[in-house]
Protein backbone atom coordinates (compact mmCIF):
# COMPACT_ATOMS: atom_id res chain seq x y z
CA UNK A 1 0.00 0.00 0.00
CA UNK A 2 1.03 3.17 -1.15
CA UNK A 3 0.93 6.78 1.05
CA UNK A 4 -1.62 9.05 -0.29
CA UNK A 5 -1.24 12.87 -0.59
CA UNK A 6 -2.37 13.94 2.97
CA UNK A 7 0.19 10.85 4.23
CA UNK A 8 3.12 12.23 2.79
CA UNK A 9 1.95 16.21 3.59
CA UNK A 10 1.60 15.08 7.11
CA UNK A 11 5.27 13.19 7.31
CA UNK A 12 6.49 16.10 5.45
CA UNK A 13 5.16 18.95 7.99
CA UNK A 14 6.43 16.72 10.72
CA UNK A 15 10.25 16.98 9.23
CA UNK A 16 9.91 20.54 8.41
CA UNK A 17 8.81 21.37 12.22
CA UNK A 18 11.65 19.82 13.14
CA UNK A 19 14.23 21.35 10.65
CA UNK A 20 12.23 24.57 12.44
CA UNK A 21 12.93 23.86 15.77
CA UNK A 22 16.63 23.67 15.14
CA UNK A 23 16.96 26.98 13.14
CA UNK A 24 15.16 28.34 16.15
CA UNK A 25 17.45 26.75 18.47
CA UNK A 26 20.87 27.52 16.48
CA UNK A 27 20.34 31.63 17.95
CA UNK A 28 20.15 30.23 22.06
CA UNK A 29 23.59 28.90 21.32
CA UNK A 30 26.16 31.47 22.92
CA UNK A 31 28.76 29.02 24.03
CA UNK A 32 29.24 25.12 24.49
CA UNK A 33 27.37 25.34 27.70
CA UNK A 34 24.45 26.21 25.83
CA UNK A 35 24.87 23.71 23.33
CA UNK A 36 25.62 20.81 25.71
CA UNK A 37 23.57 21.59 28.65
CA UNK A 38 21.29 24.08 27.93
CA UNK A 39 23.12 27.10 30.15
CA UNK A 40 21.88 24.43 33.22
CA UNK A 41 18.24 26.28 32.58
CA UNK A 42 16.31 23.32 31.48
CA UNK A 43 12.51 23.24 33.13
CA UNK A 44 11.46 19.66 35.00
CA UNK A 45 8.57 19.46 32.35
CA UNK A 46 10.82 19.84 29.63
CA UNK A 47 13.62 17.62 31.25
CA UNK A 48 11.53 14.99 32.33
CA UNK A 49 9.75 14.32 28.84
CA UNK A 50 13.19 14.60 27.20
CA UNK A 51 14.27 12.03 29.72
CA UNK A 52 11.24 9.95 28.74
CA UNK A 53 11.55 9.81 25.42
CA UNK A 54 15.05 9.87 24.81
CA UNK A 55 14.89 6.35 26.57
CA UNK A 56 13.41 4.48 23.34
CA UNK A 57 12.93 4.42 19.77
CA UNK A 58 11.41 3.76 16.66
CA UNK A 59 13.34 -0.08 17.80
CA UNK A 60 10.61 -0.14 20.36
CA UNK A 61 8.08 -1.09 17.07
CA UNK A 62 10.11 -3.06 15.00
CA UNK A 63 12.50 -5.09 17.72
CA UNK A 64 10.19 -4.41 20.58
CA UNK A 65 6.98 -5.18 18.44
CA UNK A 66 8.18 -8.26 17.33
CA UNK A 67 8.87 -9.62 20.77
CA UNK A 68 5.24 -8.47 21.52
CA UNK A 69 3.68 -10.98 18.62
CA UNK A 70 5.90 -13.91 19.52
CA UNK A 71 5.91 -13.52 23.73
CA UNK A 72 3.19 -11.06 24.36
CA UNK A 73 3.09 -9.00 27.19
CA UNK A 74 6.29 -10.04 28.84
CA UNK A 75 8.06 -7.44 27.02
CA UNK A 76 6.42 -4.58 29.68
CA UNK A 77 7.62 -6.57 32.29
CA UNK A 78 11.15 -6.73 31.55
CA UNK A 79 11.63 -3.66 29.55
CA UNK A 80 9.16 -0.63 30.91
CA UNK A 81 8.65 -1.72 34.32
CA UNK A 82 11.86 -2.59 35.22
CA UNK A 83 12.82 1.05 34.09
CA UNK A 84 9.97 2.98 35.93
CA UNK A 85 10.81 1.29 38.95
CA UNK A 86 14.76 1.73 38.32
CA UNK A 87 14.25 5.56 37.92
CA UNK A 88 11.99 6.27 40.80
CA UNK A 89 13.28 4.05 43.64
CA UNK A 90 16.44 6.60 43.00
CA UNK A 91 14.80 10.03 41.86
CA UNK A 92 16.36 11.45 45.14
CA UNK A 93 19.83 9.86 44.63
CA UNK A 94 21.30 9.87 41.10
CA UNK A 95 19.77 13.06 39.70
CA UNK A 96 20.72 15.02 42.10
CA UNK A 97 24.32 14.35 42.18
CA UNK A 98 24.58 14.85 38.03
CA UNK A 99 23.10 17.90 38.78
CA UNK A 100 25.28 18.96 41.87
CA UNK A 101 28.42 17.92 39.04
CA UNK A 102 27.26 20.94 36.73
CA UNK A 103 27.03 23.22 39.48
CA UNK A 104 30.19 22.67 41.96
CA UNK A 105 32.56 21.56 38.96
CA UNK A 106 31.11 23.14 35.89
CA UNK A 107 30.87 20.23 33.84
CA UNK A 108 29.10 19.70 30.68
CA UNK A 109 30.12 16.06 29.74
CA UNK A 110 28.89 13.10 32.24
CA UNK A 111 32.64 11.95 32.30
CA UNK A 112 34.21 15.23 32.79
CA UNK A 113 34.19 14.62 36.96
CA UNK A 114 36.33 10.88 35.78
CA UNK A 115 39.39 12.51 35.37
CA UNK A 116 39.39 13.60 39.12
CA UNK A 117 37.12 11.04 40.41
CA UNK A 118 40.09 8.11 39.17
CA UNK A 119 42.55 9.31 36.22
CA UNK A 120 42.96 10.70 33.19
CA UNK A 121 43.33 7.37 31.15
CA UNK A 122 39.93 5.45 33.17
CA UNK A 123 38.63 9.19 31.53
CA UNK A 124 39.82 7.82 28.24
CA UNK A 125 39.23 4.25 28.40
CA UNK A 126 35.63 5.36 29.55
CA UNK A 127 34.35 7.80 27.04
CA UNK A 128 36.34 5.96 23.69
CA UNK A 129 34.65 2.67 25.03
CA UNK A 130 31.38 4.61 25.24
CA UNK A 131 31.43 6.24 22.21
CA UNK A 132 32.11 3.16 20.52
CA UNK A 133 28.98 1.32 21.54
CA UNK A 134 27.07 4.43 20.38
CA UNK A 135 28.02 3.97 17.07
CA UNK A 136 26.56 0.51 16.86
CA UNK A 137 23.82 1.81 19.35
CA UNK A 138 22.61 4.73 17.34
CA UNK A 139 23.16 2.80 14.13
CA UNK A 140 20.88 0.31 15.07
CA UNK A 141 18.25 2.80 15.85
CA UNK A 142 18.49 4.26 11.97
CA UNK A 143 18.05 0.66 10.85
CA UNK A 144 14.85 -0.07 13.06
CA UNK A 145 13.08 3.44 11.06
CA UNK A 146 14.59 2.48 7.76
CA UNK A 147 12.37 -1.18 8.35
CA UNK A 148 9.44 0.67 8.89
CA UNK A 149 10.12 2.93 5.95
CA UNK A 150 10.25 0.12 3.46
CA UNK A 151 6.39 -1.57 5.04
CA UNK A 152 5.25 2.13 4.41
CA UNK A 153 6.80 2.91 1.12
CA UNK A 154 9.03 0.24 -0.28
CA UNK A 155 11.60 2.25 0.07
CA UNK A 156 15.04 0.45 0.22
CA UNK A 157 16.51 -0.02 3.46
CA UNK A 158 19.53 1.92 2.46
CA UNK A 159 17.59 5.15 1.92
CA UNK A 160 15.77 5.18 5.09
CA UNK A 161 18.76 5.42 6.85
CA UNK A 162 19.78 8.00 4.43
CA UNK A 163 16.58 9.73 5.13
CA UNK A 164 15.95 9.73 8.56
CA UNK A 165 19.79 10.23 9.94
CA UNK A 166 19.96 12.55 7.03
CA UNK A 167 17.12 15.12 8.38
CA UNK A 168 18.25 14.08 12.49
CA UNK A 169 22.26 15.61 11.35
CA UNK A 170 21.07 18.87 10.47
CA UNK A 171 18.81 19.93 13.09
CA UNK A 172 20.76 18.45 15.55
CA UNK A 173 23.92 20.25 14.30
CA UNK A 174 22.22 23.44 14.29
CA UNK A 175 20.40 23.53 17.39
CA UNK A 176 22.40 21.45 20.33
CA UNK A 177 20.80 20.21 23.42
CA UNK A 178 17.91 23.01 23.20
CA UNK A 179 16.86 21.80 19.62
CA UNK A 180 16.85 18.14 21.16
CA UNK A 181 14.83 18.63 24.32
CA UNK A 182 12.28 21.17 22.22
CA UNK A 183 11.83 18.44 19.66
CA UNK A 184 11.69 15.85 22.33
CA UNK A 185 8.53 17.83 23.40
CA UNK A 186 7.16 18.29 19.86
CA UNK A 187 8.16 14.53 19.53
CA UNK A 188 6.34 13.41 22.59
CA UNK A 189 2.84 15.07 21.66
CA UNK A 190 2.94 13.41 17.97
CA UNK A 191 3.82 10.43 19.85
CA UNK A 192 1.10 10.42 22.20
CA UNK A 193 -1.59 11.32 19.58
CA UNK A 194 -0.56 8.46 17.08
CA UNK A 195 -0.55 5.97 20.11
CA UNK A 196 -3.95 7.02 21.24
CA UNK A 197 -5.34 6.69 17.51
CA UNK A 198 -3.83 3.17 17.42
CA UNK A 199 -5.30 1.67 20.65
CA UNK A 200 -8.93 3.63 20.20
CA UNK A 201 -8.50 1.23 16.16
CA UNK A 202 -7.67 -1.69 17.83
CA UNK A 203 -10.44 -1.40 20.42
CA UNK A 204 -13.33 -0.18 17.35
CA UNK A 205 -11.46 -3.07 15.06
CA UNK A 206 -12.52 -5.35 17.46
CA UNK A 207 -15.06 -5.77 20.60
CA UNK A 208 -14.54 -2.15 21.67
CA UNK A 209 -13.71 -1.57 25.52
CA UNK A 210 -14.49 -5.43 26.20
CA UNK A 211 -11.60 -5.84 24.22
CA UNK A 212 -9.37 -4.70 27.55
CA UNK A 213 -10.54 -8.19 29.23
CA UNK A 214 -11.05 -10.46 26.48
CA UNK A 215 -7.98 -10.58 24.68
CA UNK A 216 -5.76 -11.80 26.70
CA UNK A 217 -7.85 -15.19 26.30
CA UNK A 218 -7.43 -14.99 22.13
CA UNK A 219 -3.90 -14.86 22.53
CA UNK A 220 -1.29 -17.59 21.82
CA UNK A 221 -0.38 -19.60 24.52
CA UNK A 222 1.91 -17.84 26.94
CA UNK A 223 1.39 -14.06 25.05
CA UNK A 224 -0.65 -13.44 28.33
CA UNK A 225 1.93 -14.57 30.71
CA UNK A 226 3.88 -12.03 32.51
CA UNK A 227 7.55 -14.30 32.11
CA UNK A 228 7.68 -16.01 28.75
CA UNK A 229 10.45 -18.15 28.01
CA UNK A 230 13.22 -17.13 27.35
CA UNK A 231 12.17 -13.75 29.26
CA UNK A 232 12.09 -15.50 32.25
CA UNK A 233 11.93 -13.99 36.37
CA UNK A 234 15.92 -14.22 36.17
CA UNK A 235 15.53 -12.25 32.65
CA UNK A 236 13.99 -9.51 33.94
CA UNK A 237 16.02 -9.17 36.65
CA UNK A 238 19.00 -8.63 35.16
CA UNK A 239 17.40 -5.96 32.95
CA UNK A 240 15.99 -4.02 35.99
CA UNK A 241 19.97 -3.89 37.23
CA UNK A 242 20.90 -2.93 33.75
CA UNK A 243 17.80 -0.07 33.56
CA UNK A 244 18.79 1.05 36.95
CA UNK A 245 22.12 2.09 36.19
CA UNK A 246 21.26 2.53 32.46
CA UNK A 247 18.50 5.23 33.23
CA UNK A 248 19.87 6.93 35.82
CA UNK A 249 22.78 7.93 34.20
CA UNK A 250 24.74 4.89 32.33
CA UNK A 251 23.42 6.10 29.25
CA UNK A 252 24.82 9.17 28.99
CA UNK A 253 22.36 11.13 27.20
CA UNK A 254 19.87 10.51 30.26
CA UNK A 255 22.57 11.26 32.74
CA UNK A 256 22.78 15.08 30.97
CA UNK A 257 19.16 15.78 31.32
CA UNK A 258 19.85 15.59 34.95
CA UNK A 259 23.42 17.69 34.69
CA UNK A 260 21.26 20.20 32.87
CA UNK A 261 18.45 20.67 35.50
CA UNK A 262 18.79 24.33 37.29
CA UNK A 263 17.96 22.86 41.04
CA UNK A 264 17.60 19.97 43.32
CA UNK A 265 14.01 20.11 43.03
CA UNK A 266 13.89 20.76 39.51
CA UNK A 267 15.32 17.39 38.94
CA UNK A 268 13.63 15.07 41.20
CA UNK A 269 10.30 16.09 39.73
CA UNK A 270 12.35 15.41 36.12
CA UNK A 271 13.17 11.94 37.49
CA UNK A 272 9.47 11.21 38.87
CA UNK A 273 7.65 12.21 35.48
CA UNK A 274 9.92 10.19 33.43
CA UNK A 275 9.64 7.05 35.69
CA UNK A 276 5.87 7.23 35.79
CA UNK A 277 5.91 7.80 32.52
CA UNK A 278 7.43 4.37 31.81
CA UNK A 279 5.06 2.64 33.91
CA UNK A 280 1.46 3.60 32.68
CA UNK A 281 2.39 4.55 28.80
CA UNK A 282 3.74 1.44 27.10
CA UNK A 283 0.08 -0.02 28.81
CA UNK A 284 -1.39 1.87 25.95
CA UNK A 285 1.93 2.24 23.66
CA UNK A 286 1.70 -1.43 23.67
CA UNK A 287 -1.54 -2.56 23.56
CA UNK A 288 -1.82 -3.00 19.56
CA UNK A 289 1.64 -5.12 19.62
CA UNK A 290 -0.14 -7.79 21.95
CA UNK A 291 -3.22 -7.31 20.01
CA UNK A 292 -1.28 -8.02 16.93
CA UNK A 293 -1.49 -12.06 16.83
CA UNK A 294 -5.45 -11.77 16.44
CA UNK A 295 -5.57 -9.17 14.23
CA UNK A 296 -3.07 -10.64 11.72
CA UNK A 297 -2.55 -14.27 12.35
CA UNK A 298 0.83 -16.14 11.04
CA UNK A 299 2.48 -13.24 9.87
CA UNK A 300 5.82 -14.20 8.30
CA UNK A 301 7.53 -11.34 9.97
CA UNK A 302 7.01 -10.09 13.21
CA UNK A 303 9.04 -7.40 12.86
CA UNK A 304 6.68 -5.82 10.35
CA UNK A 305 3.79 -6.20 12.48
CA UNK A 306 3.21 -2.70 13.92
CA UNK A 307 3.41 -1.08 10.22
CA UNK A 308 1.13 -4.12 8.79
CA UNK A 309 -1.17 -2.52 11.89
CA UNK A 310 -1.23 0.64 10.92
CA UNK A 311 -2.13 0.29 7.31
CA UNK A 312 -4.72 -2.22 8.42
CA UNK A 313 -6.47 0.01 11.01
CA UNK A 314 -6.36 3.55 10.08
CA UNK A 315 -7.60 5.79 6.77
CA UNK A 316 -5.33 8.17 4.84
CA UNK A 317 -3.96 10.92 6.91
CA UNK A 318 -3.75 9.07 10.22
CA UNK A 319 -1.68 6.89 8.51
CA UNK A 320 1.19 9.56 7.94
CA UNK A 321 0.96 10.66 11.92
CA UNK A 322 2.20 7.16 13.01
CA UNK A 323 4.86 7.40 10.40
CA UNK A 324 5.66 10.48 12.01
CA UNK A 325 5.33 9.25 15.80
CA UNK A 326 7.81 6.24 14.41
CA UNK A 327 10.81 8.82 13.34
CA UNK A 328 9.83 11.14 16.59
CA UNK A 329 10.91 8.08 18.46
CA UNK A 330 13.83 6.84 16.80
CA UNK A 331 15.20 10.67 16.34
CA UNK A 332 14.53 11.40 19.70
CA UNK A 333 16.60 8.90 20.91
CA UNK A 334 19.19 9.38 18.70
CA UNK A 335 19.52 12.95 18.76
CA UNK A 336 19.93 13.18 22.45
CA UNK A 337 22.93 10.32 22.28
CA UNK A 338 24.64 12.80 19.61
CA UNK A 339 24.37 15.46 21.57
CA UNK A 340 25.97 13.72 24.35
CA UNK A 341 28.42 11.73 22.68
CA UNK A 342 29.68 15.54 21.18
CA UNK A 343 30.33 16.73 24.77
CA UNK A 344 32.78 13.79 25.23
CA UNK A 345 34.39 14.09 22.26
CA UNK A 346 34.97 17.71 21.94
CA UNK A 347 35.15 18.07 25.83
CA UNK A 348 36.97 14.38 27.21
CA UNK A 349 38.53 13.48 24.06
CA UNK A 350 40.09 15.62 21.76
CA UNK A 351 41.79 18.23 24.06
CA UNK A 352 44.06 15.39 25.09
CA UNK A 353 45.34 14.59 21.61
CA UNK A 354 45.58 18.33 20.52
CA UNK A 355 45.51 21.46 23.07
CA UNK A 356 44.99 23.34 19.57
CA UNK A 357 41.63 22.41 20.38
CA UNK A 358 39.62 24.53 22.65
CA UNK A 359 36.79 22.38 25.04
CA UNK A 360 34.53 25.44 24.91
CA UNK A 361 34.51 26.61 21.46
CA UNK A 362 31.25 26.35 19.82
CA UNK A 363 32.33 25.33 16.22
CA UNK A 364 34.30 22.15 17.87
CA UNK A 365 30.83 21.26 19.35
CA UNK A 366 29.31 21.76 15.73
CA UNK A 367 31.86 19.98 13.97
CA UNK A 368 32.38 16.98 16.03
CA UNK A 369 28.77 16.54 15.70
CA UNK A 370 28.00 16.34 12.40
CA UNK A 371 30.89 14.13 12.08
CA UNK A 372 29.45 11.84 14.49
CA UNK A 373 26.29 12.02 13.42
CA UNK A 374 27.74 10.69 9.74
CA UNK A 375 29.33 7.71 11.18
CA UNK A 376 26.49 6.39 12.51
CA UNK A 377 24.73 6.05 9.44
CA UNK A 378 27.54 4.52 8.11
CA UNK A 379 27.36 1.99 10.61
CA UNK A 380 23.50 1.60 9.84
CA UNK A 381 24.27 0.85 6.51
CA UNK A 382 26.36 -2.48 7.71
CA UNK A 383 23.45 -3.05 10.07
CA UNK A 384 22.81 -6.94 9.64
CA UNK A 385 26.44 -7.63 9.60
CA UNK A 386 25.96 -7.05 13.46
CA UNK A 387 23.01 -9.31 14.25
CA UNK A 388 20.34 -7.30 12.70
CA UNK A 389 18.47 -5.07 15.04
CA UNK A 390 16.90 -6.89 17.71
CA UNK A 391 20.81 -8.25 17.80
CA UNK A 392 22.14 -4.93 18.51
CA UNK A 393 19.80 -3.19 20.85
CA UNK A 394 18.88 -6.13 23.10
CA UNK A 395 22.24 -8.00 22.87
CA UNK A 396 25.01 -5.96 22.02
CA UNK A 397 23.28 -2.86 24.15
CA UNK A 398 22.43 -4.59 27.25
CA UNK A 399 25.32 -6.34 27.46
CA UNK A 400 27.79 -3.64 26.85
CA UNK A 401 26.22 -0.72 28.88
CA UNK A 402 26.98 -2.54 32.51
CA UNK A 403 31.09 -2.02 32.21
CA UNK A 404 30.54 1.68 31.31
CA UNK A 405 27.97 2.43 33.42
CA UNK A 406 29.45 0.55 36.73
CA UNK A 407 32.20 2.60 37.90
CA UNK A 408 30.92 5.75 36.17
CA UNK A 409 27.26 5.97 38.45
CA UNK A 410 29.32 3.97 41.68
CA UNK A 411 32.06 6.63 41.29
CA UNK A 412 29.44 8.82 42.71
CA UNK A 413 28.42 7.00 46.02
CA UNK A 414 30.65 7.72 48.94
CA UNK A 415 30.53 4.04 49.97
CA UNK A 416 32.91 3.14 47.17
CA UNK A 417 35.20 5.84 47.63
CA UNK A 418 38.27 3.36 48.24
CA UNK A 419 37.50 2.28 44.83
CA UNK A 420 40.04 3.82 42.97
CA UNK A 421 41.10 3.55 39.05
CA UNK A 422 42.67 -0.24 39.05
CA UNK A 423 38.78 -0.64 39.92
CA UNK A 424 37.49 1.10 37.10
CA UNK A 425 39.64 0.08 34.72
CA UNK A 426 39.50 -3.73 35.99
CA UNK A 427 36.02 -3.31 36.11
CA UNK A 428 35.70 -2.05 32.14
CA UNK A 429 38.09 -4.45 31.09
CA UNK A 430 36.55 -7.81 32.90
CA UNK A 431 33.77 -6.69 31.72
CA UNK A 432 33.80 -6.28 28.26
CA UNK A 433 35.72 -9.54 28.23
CA UNK A 434 32.96 -10.92 29.67
CA UNK A 435 30.65 -9.72 26.53
CA UNK A 436 33.23 -11.57 24.27
CA UNK A 437 32.49 -14.79 25.91
CA UNK A 438 29.22 -14.55 25.64
CA UNK A 439 29.82 -13.67 21.84
CA UNK A 440 32.08 -16.89 20.84
CA UNK A 441 30.51 -20.07 23.60
CA UNK A 442 27.19 -20.84 23.66
CA UNK A 443 25.22 -20.35 26.69
CA UNK A 444 21.81 -21.41 27.15
CA UNK A 445 20.16 -18.77 29.46
CA UNK A 446 19.30 -15.84 28.04
CA UNK A 447 19.48 -13.78 31.06
CA UNK A 448 23.16 -15.05 31.78
CA UNK A 449 24.19 -14.06 28.15
CA UNK A 450 23.07 -10.60 29.10
CA UNK A 451 23.64 -9.76 32.36
CA UNK A 452 27.19 -11.49 32.67
CA UNK A 453 29.56 -8.55 31.71
CA UNK A 454 27.55 -6.61 33.93
CA UNK A 455 27.58 -8.70 36.87
CA UNK A 456 31.68 -9.82 36.11
CA UNK A 457 32.12 -5.59 35.94
CA UNK A 458 29.97 -4.99 39.37
CA UNK A 459 31.93 -7.63 41.29
CA UNK A 460 35.23 -6.79 39.85
CA UNK A 461 34.48 -3.28 40.91
CA UNK A 462 33.46 -3.95 44.37
CA UNK A 463 35.96 -6.30 44.87
CA UNK A 464 39.10 -4.40 43.38
CA UNK A 465 37.71 -1.18 44.96
CA UNK A 466 36.76 -2.50 48.64
CA UNK A 467 39.56 -4.69 49.43
CA UNK A 468 42.39 -2.68 48.29
CA UNK A 469 44.61 -0.49 51.17
CA UNK A 470 44.81 2.42 48.81
CA UNK A 471 44.85 5.83 50.36
CA UNK A 472 41.90 7.92 49.20
CA UNK A 473 43.20 11.08 47.59
CA UNK A 474 42.53 14.45 48.89
CA UNK A 475 40.57 15.61 45.35
CA UNK A 476 38.20 12.78 45.57
CA UNK A 477 37.21 13.34 49.73
CA UNK A 478 36.84 17.17 48.42
CA UNK A 479 34.86 16.15 45.84
CA UNK A 480 32.14 13.31 47.80
CA UNK A 481 32.30 15.99 50.59
CA UNK A 482 31.12 18.61 47.99
CA UNK A 483 28.61 16.69 46.24
CA UNK A 484 27.04 15.82 49.51
CA UNK A 485 26.06 18.82 51.08
CA UNK A 486 22.87 20.45 51.52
Amino acid sequence: MKLNTLDLFIIGLFFLLMLAIGVYAYFRNKNSEDYFVAGGNLPWWLSGISHHVSGYSGAVFVAYAALAYTHGISVYFWWAFTIGIGILVSAKKFPVLWMKLRKVFHIQSPLEFLKNRYNLFTQQLMAWSGVLLKLFDIGAKWASIAILLNVFTGISLPVGILVSGGISLLYITFGGLWAVVITDFAQFIVQLLAGVVMFIAVLMHLDGLSTLSSLWQDLPEGNSQVFNEPYTVGFALAFLFINFLSYNGGQWNLATRYISSPSEQQVVKAAKLSGWLYLFWPLILFFPMWAAPVLLPDLADPSQSYGELTLLLLPSGLVGLVIASLFANTMSMTSSDINTIAAVISRDILPNLSRKIHPNSLKTARSVTFVFTSMTILVALQYEYFGGVVGLIISWFGALVGPIAVPLLLGLIPTFRTCGPSAAISSVLAGLMAFILTKNVEIGSLAVQVSLPLMISFLTYVTVGLFSKRKIPEKVSNMFSQLNQN
